[in-house]
């Protein structure tokens, strides 16, 4: 009766973070478009965003390469079809494994710590301050940093990619010899539109759920020091769960343009 009583209230705190996070991604679209607009602290959180995530981004896609073609190489080899190695690899790369893998990378990043920085200013009342000060801490603070991270995950995909294959080349080198010329011109051979495009939009899905969860999750921290890291922890939770959500509907969505 009490595990009955437990789950569902938690179905009911459920549903009730999905509302309000609904209005506050309201609230966000509405400040979006409204003037003034942050560029200097816009600029400055895509720097923090971006910059500060390429050298995480890149080594974490360069090994995914490298374990991805060791790892299916030898069974390859059993078929004898060694020569799809690259069509292989730069498909699932560019389709799948690289957007995900990026998104929670950054998600475990930067959902965590605009959690604990803006559930920082909130503990110690600086979101209150700017309030008085009439300063608007909304569209300084939140607005600035969703539009950083919708911005900047992209990008950092297409960068994690890029090493991911580079990675895979190494391997193919080393083991069959294969030219750089010959290795990438059958990546892209097998590429299409409809593999590059679903994947960039995706990821901007992808960014934008990483910012919104992360300023929700620290906007309304609870009070005290124990609050700030709840928002931390249960932002990358949140943030990782609508990736893969995102990833589903996506995946069904191009599905069906496939098939049409």
């Amino acid at each position: 009766m009490v595990m009955g009583s437990h789950i569902v209230v938690g179905i009911r705190q459920f549903f009730e973070q999905i509302g309000e996070l609904s209005f506050f991604f309201g609230r966000f679209l509405r400040e979006a478009v409204k003037p003034p607009f942050e560029f200097s602290e816009l600029l400055h959180q895509c720097y923090n965003v971006g910059n500060r995530s390429l050298p995480l981004v890149g080594i974490t896609g360069f090994i995914i390469g490298l374990v991805l073609t060791l790892q299916t190489r030898p069974t390859l080899e059993e078929f004898g079809a060694v020569s799809w190695m690259p069509n292989m690899v730069g498909i699932s790369i560019i389709r799948e494994i690289g957007p995900v893998i990026v998104a929670l990378i950054c998600a475990g990043r930067i959902a965590s710590g605009m959690g604990a920085e803006l559930g920082s200013m909130r503990v110690t009342e600086q979101i209150d301050a700017m309030e008085v000060s009439g300063t608007n801490p909304f569209k300084y603070l939140v607005v600035t940093r969703i539009i950083a991270t919708t911005m900047m995950i992209p990008i950092l995909t297409i960068f994690g990619d890029v090493l991911a294959l580079y990675g895979s080349f190494l391997v193919e080198n080393f083991k069959g010899n294969v030219s750089f010329q010959l290795y990438f011109n059958q990546v892209f051979d097998a590429l299409s539109f409809g593999d590059l495009v679903p994947a960039i939009i995706k990821s901007f899905f992808f960014g934008m759920a990483i910012g919104l969860v992360g300023c929700f999750k620290g906007y309304n921290c609870k009070k005290g020091t124990v609050g700030v890291g709840v928002a931390a922890n249960t932002a990358v939770v949140m943030a990782s769960m609508f990736i893969f959500i995102l990833d589903f509907i996506a995946v069904f969505i191009s599905d069906i343009f496939y098939d049409l």
